[in-house]
């Protein structure tokens, strides 16, 4: 069997009670970086677990290693570094091997950054389209220009390298559209979370002086 393990996004208090059982009794966890999930491990008691590595660079031939584990009747838990598997991760990979082989497959859900940022937003989440991380280069130009005429709410990701840089990208090709909402949420579930509220026309603002530490999902809504 393989078990989807959501895991704490920032506040360890976040784990469930039926994810930590499950981590607890199964044979092997398949992770991102084995140190993150140690220290998450160390920190709800649980030793001597085996940890399977697979993040972004793993070798695609992992991926028959972990099928064939399972295969053998292993029950092995599948976690992030942070939140829930298969979002903006590699764990997709295995989830999809897994369902080609016919082997069982349980979801412990849990906690989403993204989930997490429209929730507190405000804004109208009956309809969003999420869209990860946005493309760095190839493709970017032409989906940000596609937000003028988006009629739902908007969610991604970005990281401190580039929220300033995205932020005034979107106030440019959005700039006839100055009072459609934006929130921009960064370190949810940790200390110092914060969401910060504003308008297109304000991002300018918000791009300058924003805290550049942390991670952030954006989130903006309709026109």
């Amino acid at each position: 069997m393989l078990s989807i393990v959501s895991t704490p996004i920032g506040n360890l208090g976040d784990m469930t009670l039926r994810a930590i059982e499950t981590l607890k009794k199964c044979d092997g966890i398949i992770c991102e970086d084995t140190r993150v999930t140690g220290q998450l491990l160390k920190h709800l008691g649980i030793e001597k677990k085996e940890l399977i590595s697979f993040h972004g660079n793993t070798d695609p031939g992992k991926a028959d290693f972990v099928i064939h584990e399972l295969q053998k009747g292993r029950h092995l838990a599948l976690v992030s570094d942070a939140g829930t598997p298969g979002i903006s991760d590699p764990g997709y990979v295995v989830v999809s091997r897994a369902t080609e082989a016919g082997i069982a497959i349980e979801v412990i859900p849990g906690a989403s950054a993204f989930l997490a940022a429209l929730s507190g937003s405000g804004l109208p989440i009956n309809q969003f389209i999420y869209l990860g991380f946005l493309p760095l280069k190839k493709g970017r130009k032409t989906l940000i220009e596609s937000f003028k005429n988006e009629e739902r709410t908007i969610v991604f990701y970005e990281s401190v390298h580039r929220i300033e840089r995205t932020l005034m990208e979107i106030a440019d090709v959005l700039k006839d559209q100055p009072n459609r909402p934006v929130v921009i949420a960064r370190e949810l579930t940790k200390m110092h979370e914060e969401f910060v509220r504003t308008t297109v026309g304000g991002l300018a603002t918000v791009a300058s002086t924003i805290t550049k530490k942390g991670e952030f999902v954006v989130v903006i809504g309709t026109r």
